[in-house]
């Protein structure tokens, strides 16, 4: 049986995957090697609109800094621990611990098969835009294949296992395929990922956004953390909150810009960041839509450093109010140095 769920917006689809996999007859309960979960074969979202990427409607909110950090990681192409864990110091219990990891989906995209699949798929799409041939590959059956024994060859295999990019009446439509995708911590962030390298892509080749559908082989909650037990609930909204920016850009102009955001993010990650060279950061030179991914993650890099005038600063400097309810979404369920 075959699972749909379709919305405008990510938060909408998502919303609806909740209310099947929580309540519904069709979610069975399923044993897997991190414990017990129910589960739906077989599932489709489908977002109308990628730009409205943001889940708002778990609870608690997601972390809107650490979604961002993450799709800038993957654009960059890089797989470095430091990093990421610097924005989530709970990624290692999840991925494992070590300099680098296994399937960090940039690096999986943008070195490990031995090209660069994002410039590949970008040249392919410009000179032959009906093309049904351009897959972005990240699982790899060389790397990721379980053992003979049927164990895991890493904590870190992907999830993701390729893109399906297809160009149809000047937009760019993007099926993402998953052989498992956890419904709260899993699903919202690769909404984030994958809509974003969307739209990157979109601008790229001068398109406009089209459909995105993302398929799950296996969308599961756990029963010992997530909604079943009560840690995770879904609030449904009555109404969507537009993301108004746009960040598709031309590539010549976005690889500037990415080089400008990934510099500032790296900057954040810093211990010894002075004050000072934090408030120039805020200033560096960028698109709106960029600049506001900038500012919250720069304000969840002051929080984090208990500076509370420039995280409140950052934070009122931000336009998009997409971005600003995901962020007081997340903090509602936090005290504020937490």
């Amino acid at each position: 049986m075959l699972h749909c769920f379709e919305g405008q917006t990510a938060d909408e689809a998502w919303c609806q995957g909740a209310r099947t996999v929580l309540s519904s007859a069709d979610a069975v309960q399923q044993d897997s090697q991190h414990g017990t979960t129910r589960e739906v074969l077989h599932a489709v979202f489908h977002i109308k609109n990628p730009r409205n990427r943001w889940v708002l409607s778990r609870q608690p909110g997601i972390n809107p800094a650490f979604a961002i950090a993450e799709a800038i990681w993957i654009l960059a192409g890089r797989d470095d621990a430091r990093f990421i864990n610097y924005w989530n110091k709970r990624y290692p219990q999840y991925a494992g611990n070590g300099d680098h990891y296994h399937g960090a989906y940039g690096r999986r995209l943008r070195h490990h098969f031995g090209h660069d699949q994002l410039e590949r798929a970008y040249s392919a799409l410009s000179a032959c835009s009906d093309s049904r041939q351009v897959v972005l590959s990240i699982w790899d059956a060389n790397s990721d294949f379980p053992a003979s024994d049927g164990s895991p060859v890493s904590r870190d295999i992907p999830c993701n296992i390729c893109s399906l990019l297809k160009v149809r009446n000047g937009r760019l439509e993007w099926t993402q395929v998953m052989r498992s995708n956890d419904l709260f911590l899993g699903t919202p962030y690769n909404f984030v990922q994958f809509t974003t390298l969307q739209e990157v892509m979109a601008g790229w080749l001068g398109l406009e956004v089209g459909n995105y559908s993302h398929f799950s082989d296996s969308l599961h909650a756990y029963e010992l953390y997530d909604g079943v037990s009560g840690r995770f609930s879904v609030r449904e909204r009555a109404e969507a909150i537009n993301n108004n920016d746009s960040i598709a850009l031309p590539k010549a102009a976005f690889d500037a810009t990415l080089a400008k955001i990934t510099k500032a993010l790296d900057a954040f990650v810093e211990v010894d960041l002075p004050r000072r060279s934090f408030a120039r950061l805020l200033d560096t030179d960028m698109s709106e839509g960029y600049r506001n991914l900038m500012l919250i993650v720069a304000a969840d890099a002051a929080r984090r450093r208990q500076w509370v005038p420039e995280m409140q600063g950052a934070l009122s400097q931000c336009t998009n109010p997409a971005l600003t309810e995901a962020w007081r979404n997340w903090r509602m369920q936090y005290s504020l140095m937490a």
